[in-house]
Order: structure tokens, then sequence, then C-alpha cells
């Protein structure tokens, strides 16, 4: 039996690797003779870089910028060629912050900015950014102006960090900036489809995630209209509905305006670098998983998209997760998903945060006597 592991990071605890070598571990004593290839995917989230550098043959260096609350960070970049690859998360993300520390109004992605900045100087000329984890929701204005666009208030200040400095925003400009990227492609992969503004927007939706009270998310959506409007105005796109403009805080839309950058499906751009058809179709059996796997792993995250690509391949698939958000199972077969293993039906969730490789380990143990990993229909 050939099994291929190809789980996403379980966000917070284990990198994509880690998972797929516990579940190795777990089950190579219960399937003596199996045959295991071991590849974690992402959809522009935690472990893009870790995933593509080996497929691309990059090579990883660090630098230092600007972090969500100002504060110096190191941020991964990784180089293949001309091909620059990056995760916002690496100098924006909400891991960065503390939990008592989230101050969802003034965090912002300048850094995304200076990655970018150091990118170019390193000679690359394509940028992939990986989208997710965001501990903003500026729309990606506090990337713009690091790069070196203006965004001025009414008075021709620049506008403060931060989705708040948004309800200040009059105009925006740079033609010196948008000069810098006349030969560069910009690929932003996004793991979610919601747009800029409205009721499925980046500030109702993924706003609460990053701390915000209702008051503070109404100051959002405020803030992220004045935007795109002043955007439209000054710089051409409709950014308040395009599809994936939520994407990190609305870092998609400001990558999509400012950069002219493609919003990309980022797990089905993962899976075709790294020629992930092949790989299932040589399988006799699929495992992916996710740290908490619920409704919004089907709108555009990676295990969803490793499951219907077994599915299309024949080949019967199991997800693993720290914990299950679903009750009922009767539409799993249409997403590809044969069977679940879900590691909170064994151990709490302050065991499994503290012990997460060896809680995992044992409960894919405790659970495979129980896996029917017969093909789909």
């Amino acid at each position: 039996m050939r099994i291929l592991i190809a789980p996403n990071a379980f966000k917070g605890t284990l990198s994509g690797e880690e998972v797929a070598t516990v579940l190795e571990s777990a089950l190579r004593p219960l399937l003596p003779g199996a045959v295991f290839e071991k590849q974690p995917v992402s959809d522009g989230g935690d472990g893009l870089i870790d995933t593509l550098a080996p497929a691309l043959g990059g090579r990883v260096i660090s630098a230092g910028v600007s972090g969500p609350l100002g504060g110096k960070v190191k941020a991964r970049l990784c180089l293949a060629g001309k091909t620059a690859i990056m995760e916002m998360a690496e100098a924006s993300g909400l891991k960065l912050i503390k939990h008592k520390a989230k101050r969802p109004m003034e965090a912002g992605t300048a850094g995304v900015g200076e990655l970018i900045n150091k990118a170019l100087t390193l000679g690359a000329r394509e940028i992939i950014i990986g989208l997710g984890g965001s501990a903003s929701n500026d729309g990606g204005a506090g990337c713009a102006a690091a790069f070196g666009f203006k965004l001025l208030d009414k008075k021709g200040n620049p506008i403060g960090p931060g989705v708040r400095g948004l309800l200040d925003l009059a105009c925006v400009s740079g033609l010196e900036a948008a000069g810098r990227l006349k030969e560069v492609k910009v690929r932003a992969l996004a793991d979610v489809i919601n747009p800029l503004c409205g009721r499925r927007g980046s500030a109702r939706v993924y706003g609460p995630q990053k701390g915000a009270g209702p008051a503070q998310v109404r100051l959002m959506e405020k803030a992220l209209m004045n935007y795109a409007a002043v955007i439209k105005k000054d710089i051409g796109p409709a950014v308040a509905h395009l599809e994936r403009g939520a994407a990190a805080g609305g870092l998609g839309a400001g990558l999509y305006s400012f950069f002219g950058a493609e919003l990309l499906d980022g797990a089905g751009f993962v899976l075709e670098k790294l020629d992930f058809k092949t790989k299932v179709k040589a399988a006799d059996l699929v495992i992916t998983g996710e740290g908490c796997f619920d409704s919004q792993t089907f709108s555009g995250k990676a295990p969803a998209a490793v499951a219907a690509m077994a599915k299309i391949c024949g080949k019967p698939l199991v997800m693993v997760c720290g914990s299950s958000r679903f009750t009922g199972k009767k539409n799993f077969p249409a997403a590809g998903i044969t069977a679940i293993v879900d590691a909170s039906d064994y151990f709490s969730t302050k065991e499994l945060l503290s012990h997460p490789k060896e809680t995992l380990r044992q409960a894919v143990q405790k659970a495979w006597g129980t896996v029917s990993v017969s093909k789909p229909r």
C-alpha cells in the first residue's frame, strides 16, 4: 500500500512537515509494509515557504522588517532564481501578537511592503505572496505605503497606521513606486474568496478573529469602504466587491490595486506547482488534515483541495484534524472525504495544545481501527 500524507499546517501548533512526520510515525507500526510519501501542502497561509522551497529549489533567507504593531521582526523570504516567495504572516501575522495585546484597529502590513522591496533589491521579478494569518485589517495600505506609494489625508499628510488610518484617507498616489513594478509579476495566493467589503467582507467576517468588537467592526467597514472609494477615484480599480479582496485583512485588494497582483486560488496554485495530481494517482490512500476542520475548510483551504483531487482520482481520503466542527457527515463523500480522525475525541483542547505531537500520534493510533478506507464510489 502506498500512502500519501499531505497535511496543511496545524495553525499555531505544528508545521505541515511536523504533522506529516507524526502521522507517519503513528501509522507505520499499524501498517507494516506500507510505503509512505510525505508532501505537506499550503493554501497561501502557514507553510507556503516550507512547501514550495523544496519544489522550486529555492534558498531561504531572513530579513528584518516592521512587525504588525511596529518594532522589528525576522521574516523569511525564499529566492528561487528570479522568483521570490513570502508569507505575509511572517511579517504581519497574528502569530506575532500576544493574545492580550491584539490591536486590530492599529495593526498594519508595512512589513510586507518592506519584504517586497527586499525581494526586488535581490533581483526578483516574480513575487509570490501567501495571504493568510493576518493580524491586520488595513487593506494592504501599510504595505503600499512602505513600498513607496503615498496615502494622504485632506491636509496632505500621511495617514496613520492600520485600518483606523483609512478613515482619514483622502487621496493616493505614487508614480515612482508604480514604475518600479513595471516588469514585475505579483501573484497573491488567497485561502478565501470573500470580497473586501459587505456582509461577507473583511471587517465583518475576519475582524472579530483579530480581536475587533462590534463597534470596531463597524468602524472597519466604514474605513474600508472609504479606502475602496479613494482607490477607485485616484487609481481606477473597483475593489469593494473584488473576489478574494478580503484575504489577509484586505491585503488582497491592496496588492491588486497598487501592485497589479493576480489574486489566485492559493491551494490550486500550490498543488499545481507540486505536480500533486501525479502523486495522488500513484497512491492507494491519501491523508490530509488541519488544526480546525470547519465550514471555512471548503472556502479555499488546502485540505479541501486535496480531498477534491483524491475524489477526481478515485482515491480514498482520510481527514485528520485537531478538532472538527461538523456534526453531520452525509455530505463528506461528495467532498471526497472517506473518513475523519478527530483528535478532540480523545484529548482535551488543553492536552492537544500542550503536547500536540504526542496527542495527535496517539489519537490517530486509537482511531485507526475504526477507519474504513475503501475506495469512494
